[in-house]
């Protein structure tokens, strides 16, 4: 089992060596800028980005899920981040044509940045990892099955894009702290 741990980790390392450090930036300050924001993804990427609405809700900024619902209405000024792993979700196209024909900005996390929703996105952040959409045959490149390299990359970008944030926007721990829930 170390092994295979340690082949996982060495994946997770080439990841992050092949990142687009200035695609990254330009995400922190759209964040940044943003008056209002809604992330969704779908199933386990889902899960990542509702882990980096929650992180953002820390840092104090004005963030909902959509599907909760105390999602506003989108429009001018706001920011709607998705991830599209795969390059397209059906769910996230819709999502990112009702927002963007509302005014507000887009920013799509994805493993497949010639795809139709990174295409159709106001801002692109590469994660250059295995997905459903290359995790068979001679393309798969990974150990772990499916998306899995993706998804672990998502949330370790999306913790080191909060720390940057953090500092961007001047937030301390004690205020992050403060805005954590008291209801668990």
């Amino acid at each position: 089992m170390t092994s295979l741990y340690h082949t996982a980790l060495h994946e997770l390392a080439a990841v992050f060596e092949r990142l687009d450090h200035p695609q990254i930036d330009a995400a922190i300050e759209v964040i940044a800028s943003a008056r209002r924001i809604a992330l969704y993804g779908v199933g386990r990427e889902g899960l990542q980005i509702k882990g980096l609405a929650m992180r953002l809700f820390h840092l104090g900024l004005d963030v909902a899920v959509v599907g909760d619902m105390t999602v506003p209405h989108l429009g001018e000024g706001d920011l709607l981040i998705v991830s599209a792993g795969p390059g397209d979700f059906s769910t996230i196209s819709g999502l990112m044509g009702v927002a963007k024909r509302d005014g507000a900005k887009t920013l799509c996390f994805t493993a497949q940045p010639d795809g139709p929703c990174p295409k159709a996105a106001d801002h692109v952040v590469h994660i250059p990892a295995q997905t459903m959409a290359n995790d068979v045959g001679a393309s798969a490149s990974s150990v772990l099955p499916m998306g899995s390299l993706y998804e672990g990359a998502q949330y370790i970008l999306y913790e080191g894009m909060i720390l940057k944030l953090k500092e961007r926007l001047g937030v301390t721990a004690e205020a992050m702290r403060g805005n954590h829930t008291n209801l668990e």
